[in-house]
């Protein structure tokens, strides 16, 4: 006979909640540590190398060919960030309908997690012009981590009932920002204590170990949700005979069908798709466009994102408490209004000055945790009972670091203008109608017709 678990409800509900904070906590090290600061600059030097430019080139405009396709040496990792939400496509749906049917969901949050944590610390092979371990490893990771997350994400409305959704996705944003933060503190103290003017060599060297940091940081952290969190299995799960993966692919295609009985929810992910889609892109590119077109140092990028991550746990919870005063669909349209600001005057930041930047990922710091926790939390309102894993498979195909029109965009612009700074401009066409969109969904109505209850506010 099982053991029973003779914890006081509250206290119980408590302990999961922190559990599933802390893996935003483990995860949100590979977004901000690999994605957001060092990637970028790292994978596009070992690239350089490759196509036979100097590590510190700023104008190489030689290309290499992987799989016999000419590609930039700059463009190389924006295409590869859409090359990887390409294949999550398919990936990361399927795992939700995994996630759904499977009796145990830990065992999934567990493998994928720590298959993206091994593909993170197996950076530390990436040396000399090995391009294409990089980006293979990059995409093992990426599209892991994704599929950790869908599983994660299906955890919320378990954990939340309607009117606390908000306040629960916004904490656990908030603390991955500082979870993340934290290990870029001290990745930014390694470099600035074991960097030397003049060797670029060694500054790759000690970018390669902050990403590989990132990996181990994500497999020992998960080990306390795993710990933490107890089984929620959705209403399908576990039914005689059943196989999990056929039946997950079956279960896929009859979500795909039936989303046209929910075409409001369809709506509101289009929306989201859009503007998180523009998210993103400066998430993931921002590096890269400091370091190759404002020519700062690696340690200002630093500094700049760890200004970022402290101010977005902050702003991920003045965000939530204002969704608790006008709802929280108003309060992502606000901060879409801030991000469409954010783009244009990135346009015209002065190469070579680091105070601006820094002042502009202040304010980017203030709306990113807030536009997505609350994005997430509106989105569990508008998925049926019992199909949280396969509805958060679509909404994570844009996440975390991953997008793919927005990087596509901006590697193409590149490419055909050899300037960053008109790749961003092509990022305001995601703002615009992505913020047209979401206000053009009746949400209230939607919830109802996913049958559900709606929060008190909207």
């Amino acid at each position: 006979m099982a053991p029973t678990d003779t914890t006081p409800a509250p206290t119980r509900l408590r302990r999961e909640r922190t559990g599933w904070y802390f893996y935003d906590w483990a995860n949100s090290a590979f977004a901000t540590t690999v994605i957001t600061v060092f990637l970028g600059p790292f994978l596009t030097s070992i690239t350089k190398q490759a196509a036979g430019c100097a590590v510190d080139a700023d104008d190489c405009t030689a290309r290499v060919h992987p799989l016999g396709i000419a590609v930039a040496a700059g463009s190389y990792f924006p295409y590869l960030v859409s090359l990887s939400v390409l294949l999550t496509v398919v990936i990361l749906p399927v795992m939700g309908a995994l996630a759904d049917r499977a009796p145990r969901k830990k065992p999934l949050l567990a493998g994928t997690a720590f298959i993206a944590s091994a593909a993170t610390i197996a950076m530390a092979f990436v040396t000399g012009d090995r391009y294409l371990l990089g980006g293979a490893l990059f995409l093992i990771a990426n599209i892991s981590g994704g599929a950790s997350i869908v599983v994660y994400n299906s955890f919320l409305p378990q954990l939340a009932g309607p009117d606390e959704r908000d306040a629960v996705s916004s904490r656990g944003w908030a603390i991955g920002y500082l979870g993340g933060g934290l290990l870029l503190l001290l990745n930014l103290v390694a470099v600035q204590t074991l960097s030397r003017d003049g060797d670029p060599q060694r500054t790759l060297d000690l970018a390669r170990w902050c990403i590989v940091s990132a990996g181990v940081w994500w497999a020992g952290f998960t080990l306390i949700p795993l710990a933490w969190l107890r089984e929620h299995p959705g209403a399908d799960a576990g039914h005689p005979g059943a196989n999990v993966l056929t039946d997950g692919f079956r279960q896929l295609g009859r979500t795909l069908r039936g989303l046209r009985a929910y075409p409001l929810t369809l709506y509101f992910l289009l929306a989201y798709l859009i503007y998180n889609d523009g998210v993103q892109t400066i998430i993931a590119l921002a590096s890269q466009f400091g370091t190759e077109e404002l020519h700062l140092e690696q340690s200002t990028l630093i500094v700049t994102i760890l200004i970022v991550q402290f101010l977005a746990f902050g702003g991920a919870l003045l965000l939530g408490f204002l969704a608790a005063r006008i709802g929280a669909r108003k309060t992502v349209l606000l901060s879409l209004a801030l991000w469409l600001g954010v783009v244009l005057a990135a346009f015209w930041l002065p190469a070579g000055a680091p105070l601006p930047f820094m002042l502009l990922g202040a304010a980017i710091g203030l709306v990113l945790g807030g536009t997505q926790a609350l994005s997430r939390s509106l989105f569990s309102q508008l998925i049926p009972t019992g199909r949280e894993g396969e509805y958060y498979g679509f909404y994570e195909i844009s996440d975390k670091g991953t997008s793919w029109l927005g990087p596509l965009a901006f590697g193409l612009v590149f490419q055909l203008t050899n300037s960053y700074r008109v790749g961003i401009v092509s990022l305001v066409v995601f703002f615009i109608v992505g913020a047209v969109l979401l206000a053009l969904v009746p949400m209230r109505r939607a919830i109802t017709d996913a049958g559900n209850t709606p929060p008190r506010l909207l």
